[in-house]
C-alpha cells in the first residue's frame, strides 16, 4: 500500500495527481460503472481514463479556452464527470460543479457571475430546464450534452452539442500549461440559506492538501471500494469520495440513481462511504416501521442487540469496562445486526457523515449494530474537511478532531475559527463577503457555535440560527428538530420562536406514517389540520425531546404535507433548509400559533399550511 498511495507534496496539484495515478496504476481499476445497454457492472482502467482525458482536452482546446477560464458540469456522478474535471484541470481552467436538481434562476446566477464559456450537461431534463435561461447568457459559447436531447431543428441552439459531435475521434497533440499548487482549481458556489449563494475560490493546493490530511485519518486499503452517490458538486464527496481514492489507489463505483441505492449496494458491497445524514435517518425510519409492526418479542430482542451493541461499543473504545451481557453479542449479531448491515451490502468498514448533524439516536443504532460511522464537520470554505472522528476515538455525538494540518481554536460567541492550507483564497468578485469570514491572520469564522473537551469538538448550533425568546432565554433548535425527526411520522422540522415568549414548530408529514396514525386515532388523512392531531403531533414531539432541558418544550405545531424541496424554494442544493423562506411561506400559519396571549392555548397553526399542500 506505500507504494501505492502518492502524497499531496509528490501530486504537487490534482491534474498532477491524476498524471501520477496513470503512471503508477496504469491496467489497475479506477472506476466502476453500470452499462445499461448491456445490463451490466463494468470497470474501467486508469489508461482508459486517461485516453477519454486527452479526447476531451482536444474539444476543450477547439473552443480557445485558455488557462483561468471557467467551465461548468451540471451531471450526475459518473466517468464523465471525473473526465472532465481532469481534461478541464490540466489545461489550467477552473471548473464550476452545478447541482443536477438546481433551480434554473440560480444556474444562470451562477453562470453569469463565474463568466463561465462552456456548460457539459448530462442530458435532457438539465437541458429542459436551462435552455430558455442559457439562451440569455453572452459569455457562455458551448453546451454540451453527455446524454442524448430531442430539440426541433428550429429551435436548436447553435452553442448546443452532443458529446458524440463534440468529441473529435483521436486525441490531439496537446501542450499541457505548467500549474502549481497555488492556482485556482474550482470556484463553488454555497447554496446560502439566505441571499445568492457565494463563489469559493479553492486552488489546486487547498483541495489536494485537504484529502492528503483526510487521508492521514482514515484507514484506507488497497482492496477498498467507494460507492459515489452524494453529488460531486458537493466538496465533500468531491475531496473525499473522488480525489482521496485516487490518492490511495483504490476504485470508485458510480451509483446509478439515489433509487437504485439499495440494490447498488448489495451488488458493489463497497467497503468505504461517503454520506449525509438522511440517508441513515430514512433507513432508521423504515426499521422503525417494520418494528411496528412485528411482535413485542421482535421489538425487545432488536432494543436489546442496540443495548448490547452499543456497550460493546463504548467497551472497545476504553471508554467502559467488560460487561457479562457482552457474552451474548455472537448470537445478537446473527440474529438482529447482520441482517441490517446485509443492506449496506454486508462489507462496510467505515462510512464517514458529514454535512449537517446527524441525530445521536440514530447513529446510536447503527454503530451499534456494527455500521462503522464516523462524524465529520466541514464547510466549503475549508475544501471542506476540518474535523472528524477517528476510528479508535469515536465520539458519535461529536463532530471529531481536527485534521492533520487544521488549526482549530474558539473565538468570541464560542465561534469555531480555522486555518490552514485547506482554507480558501476567498469569495469570487465578492471581497466584501470574504472580509467577513477571513480575517488577517488566516482564520476562516465559521459562523458555528462549539464546545471543546480536550481535542473533541461539539457542535452548538449556527449563531445566526440561535432563537432568542422573549424571554431572554437563547436557545439552538438544531439538536430538537434531529430528535423530533427520529419519529417517522416528521420528515422535515423548522422551529420557531424568535421573540415570542415559547416555541412552537413547523413540520411535513410522512404520508404513509400519518396514513396508519390517523386511522389508529380515528382521523382521517385530511384531517392533520385539527386540534385534534394538534394534540397527538405536541404528544409526539414531546417525548422526542424528553431528555432535553426544560426550554424544549413545544407549545404548539403547523403541520403540512407540502414536502420542503429544492423546487419549491425552501430547500439549498445541499439540502439545507432555507429558514427565512419557511417562515415566509408559513407566515399565517405562525401568526395563527402565537395568537392567543398564552402559548399553551395557541390555536393549531395546520389552517393556514393546509393551502399550501393542496
Amino acid at each position: 500500500m506505500p507504494d501505492q498511495i502518492i502524497s499531496a507534496a509528490e501530486a504537487r496539484t490534482l491534474a498532477g495527481l491524476f498524471q501520477e495515478r496513470v503512471r503508477r496504476s496504469p491496467e489497475e481499476c479506477a472506476y466502476r460503472f453500470y452499462d445499461a445497454l448491456n445490463e451490466t457492472w463494468t470497470d474501467i482502467s486508469w489508461n482508459q481514463i486517461a485516453r477519454e482525458v486527452r479526447r476531451w482536452q482536444s474539444a476543450l482546446g477547439a473552443e480557445k479556452l485558455k488557462a483561468g477560464d471557467r467551465v461548468a458540469i451540471m451531471a450526475r456522478n459518473s466517468r464523465f464527470w471525473v473526465i472532465f474535471d481532469q481534461a478541464a484541470l490540466g489545461l489550467g481552467l477552473v471548473v464550476v460543479p452545478l447541482y443536477t436538481e438546481d433551480r434554473a434562476d440560480n444556474v444562470e446566477y451562477v453562470l453569469e457571475d463565474a463568466g463561465v464559456k462552456l456548460l457539459v450537461i448530462g442530458g435532457q431534463p438539465q437541458w429542459t430546464r436551462l435552455r430558455e435561461r442559457v439562451r440569455k447568457l453572452r459569455g457562455l459559447k458551448r453546451i454540451v450534452s453527455i446524454g442524448g436531447v430531442t430539440e426541433p431543428e428550429e429551435d436548436r441552439s447553435s452553442h448546443l452539442q452532443s458529446l458524440s459531435e463534440w468529441l473529435p475521434r483521436k486525441a490531439d497533440a496537446i501542450e499541457l500549461p505548467a500549474l502549481t499548487g497555488k492556482d485556482l482549481a474550482t470556484i463553488v458556489y454555497t447554496s446560502g440559506t439566505t441571499g445568492r449563494p457565494k463563489g469559493v475560490m479553492l486552488s489546486h493546493w487547498n483541495i489536494l492538501s485537504n484529502a492528503w490530511n483526510g487521508l492521514q485519518t482514515v484507514r484506507v486499503e488497497p482492496h477498498h471500494v467507494f460507492l459515489s452517490f452524494l453529488p460531486l458538486s458537493h466538496t465533500f464527496e468531491r475531496t473525499i469520495g473522488y480525489y482521496l481514492p485516487m490518492l490511495a489507489g483504490v476504485t470508485v463505483a458510480h451509483t446509478r440513481s439515489i433509487a437504485d441505492l439499495p440494490r447498488d449496494m448489495q451488488t458493489i458491497r463497497p467497503t468505504s462511504l461517503i454520506t449525509v445524514p438522511r440517508i441513515f435517518e430514512r433507513v432508521h425510519a423504515k426499521i422503525l416501521e417494520n418494528l411496528a409492526t412485528k411482535s413485542a418479542l421482535a421489538r425487545r430482542l432488536f432494543e436489546i442487540a442496540v443495548a448490547t451493541g452499543w456497550r460493546r461499543f463504548e467497551h472497545l473504545q476504553g471508554r467502559a469496562g467488560w460487561h457479562p451481557s457482552l457474552t451474548l453479542w455472537p448470537v445478537l449479531k446473527r440474529l438482529v445486526a447482520d441482517k441490517i448491515t446485509a443492506g449496506f451490502g454486508g462489507n462496510l468498514e467505515v462510512v464517514i457523515s458529514g454535512g449537517a448533524a446527524l441525530p445521536p439516536e440514530v447513529s446510536r443504532v447503527f454503530i451499534a449494530l456494527g455500521i462503522p460511522i464516523l462524524q465529520g464537520y466541514g464547510l466549503t470554505e475549508a475544501s471542506p474537511v476540518v474535523s472528524v472522528n477517528r476510528m479508535e476515538n469515536n465520539r458519535p455525538h461529536g463532530i471529531g478532531l481536527a485534521l492533520p494540518g487544521v488549526e482549530v481554536r474558539i473565538g468570541e460567541h464560542e465561534e469555531l475559527l480555522v486555518r490552514g492550507d485547506n482554507i480558501m483564497a476567498g469569495y469570487w468578485n465578492n471581497p466584501e463577503a470574504t472580509a467577513k469570514v477571513l480575517d488577517p491572520d488566516g482564520w476562516l469564522h465559521t459562523g458555528d457555535r462549539v464546545r471543546m473537551e480536550g481535542e473533541h469538538i461539539f457542535i452548538i448550533g449556527r449563531i445566526k440560527d440561535i432563537i432568542v425568546l422573549s424571554t431572554g432565554e437563547k436557545i439552538p433548535p438544531v439538536d430538537m428538530e434531529n430528535a423530533i425527526r427520529t419519529d417517522p411520522l416528521f420528515d422535515q422540522v423548522m422551529i420557531i420562536g424568535e421573540g415570542h415568549p415559547a416555541l412552537t414548530a413547523i413540520v411535513v408529514l410522512n404520508l404513509a406514517q400519518w396514513e396508519m396514525t390517523a386511522a389508529a386515532n380515528g382521523l382521517s388523512v385530511t384531517e392533520y389540520d385539527t386540534h385534534t392531531a394538534e394534540r397527538l403531533f405536541v404528544e409526539r414531539i414531546t417525548k422526542c425531546l424528553h431528555d432535553f432541558p426544560g426550554y424544549a418544550r413545544i407549545h404548539s405545531v403547523t403541520a403540512t404535507r407540502e414536502e420542503w424541496t429544492v423546487e419549491n424554494g425552501l430547500l439549498t442544493p445541499t439540502l439545507k433548509v432555507k429558514r427565512p423562506q419557511v417562515q415566509e411561506r408559513y407566515a399565517d400559519s405562525i401568526a395563527a400559533m402565537y395568537h392567543e396571549e398564552e402559548p399553551q392555548e395557541a390555536k393549531p397553526g395546520v389552517e393556514a399550511a393546509a393551502g399550501a399542500a393542496e
